[in-house]
Parts: structure tokens; sequence; C-alpha cells
């Protein structure tokens, strides 16, 4: 029997073997209810439409569209939802854009399962999540100056295709993982050469080695 006050989820991922874990790690907690799931940015659109939810825990790395574009949609609809971005990149990397594009925590697929849920109850309850790791980033920074740093000029689609570029992918690689036309990456590509003063692919990737951006 559902329970009314349950905090109802949606997963959204595009391996079903995540989705199953995630469903796994609820299933027996009697406040969490999986209420949908998704494996693609616009399935999530479309059932955020339809069906109530009150978490929705999100991947950036979709087959369709960005996780982050995926949420700022959504939060544009339905303020009241709680956006979790639960991801493999590392948390220096999406953490802190997730959290401004409108995310309400942000968690690594390498969290435990206490740390899962701890991060769905809190979110449920209204507040935010950031992982001690995370907190700890996000302090280091205050006292650090990052406004000169060239890749904090980039959007986050900009910065999504600089570090495929910077990882050796192809700009119709790119364009087919992004479902986007090679014109539209090429034109992504020479905005972030320009905002960031690099002359070719060479220094791109050597600037986000060197910026620990990619590993």
């Amino acid at each position: 029997m559902t329970d009314s006050n349950s905090t109802k989820l949606m997963i959204v991922d595009a391996h079903p073997v995540v989705r199953a874990g995630i469903r796994h790690i609820v299933k027996n907690v009697p406040q969490i209810e999986v209420v949908a799931e998704a494996s693609t940015g616009q399935e999530a659109i479309k059932l955020a439409r339809q069906i109530e939810t009150r978490i929705i825990l999100i991947e950036i790395a979709l087959n369709d569209r960005n996780g982050i574009d995926v949420l700022k949609q959504i939060k544009r609809e339905f303020p009241q939802v709680g956006i979790l971005v639960f991801s493999s990149h590392r948390e220096d990397q999406y953490a802190i854009r997730s959290l401004k594009a409108g995310a309400s925590g942000f968690l690594s697929k390498s969290s435990s399962e206490f740390e899962i849920l701890h991060a769905i109850h809190q979110v449920a309850s209204g507040l935010k999540f950031i992982s001690p790791e995370l907190a700890q980033e996000m302090a280091n920074n205050l006292n650090q100056e990052h406004e000169g740093e060239p890749h904090k000029l980039l959007s986050d689609r900009e910065y999504q295709t600089m570090i495929m570029i910077a990882s050796g992918k192809s700009v119709s690689d790119i364009a087919k993982e992004l479902s986007l036309s090679v014109k539209t990456i090429s034109e992504y590509r020479s905005r972030i050469l320009i905002k960031m003063r690099l002359r070719h692919n060479a220094e791109l990737t050597h600037y986000a080695i060197k910026n620990q951006l990619v590993e």
C-alpha cells in the first residue's frame, strides 16, 4: 500500500543497471517511493509533467541532453521539485555548476548507500545536500581567486564540450554524443578558444590537464 506522505522519487539515468541499483537501495525504505524512471532527458521532462514527483535523481551524462540543461528546464516548470545530480564526474568539475543551475545537491556514483539515502531525505526536507568533500572544496575556493581562470567564463555547454575535446573526442564524436550538429559543436569550439585565448585543441588539452579538469 502506497504511503501518501512518502517521498516520490524519479530516477534518471541512461543505464538500467544504475536505475536498478537505486531501486534496490530504497526498496526497504517506507518513506521513499520510486514513481518513475527515465533513460533520457526528454523522457524525464515528459514524466515530470505527468507524474507528481518530489525528488529527481539525475545523471549529468544522458544520451540526448546534458543533465544540467534538463534540471534547469524542470526547475523552471516545477521549482518545488528537489533535484539531486548523480554523476561519475568529479565533484569539483560539475557540482558547483549543478548547484548554481538549481540542483539541491550533488552525489558521486561512488557514494555509499547511507549517503544516498541521507541525501534524498535531506533534500526531501527542503535542505540542500553537500558531501563533506564538496564542502571542503567550496571552503577552499573562498580563499582563492578563481575569476581569472579562463574556463570559469564558459557556459555549461561550452564547458562540457571543452572537457570532451580535452579527453580526445573529435567534433563529430561530440556532436553525435550530444545529439547536436557538427556545425554547432564547431561554433562551441570556436567560442571556447576565443574565451580562453587558446589557439588550437592541443593548447586546450594542455590547459585542461594542467588544471586537472581531465584525468
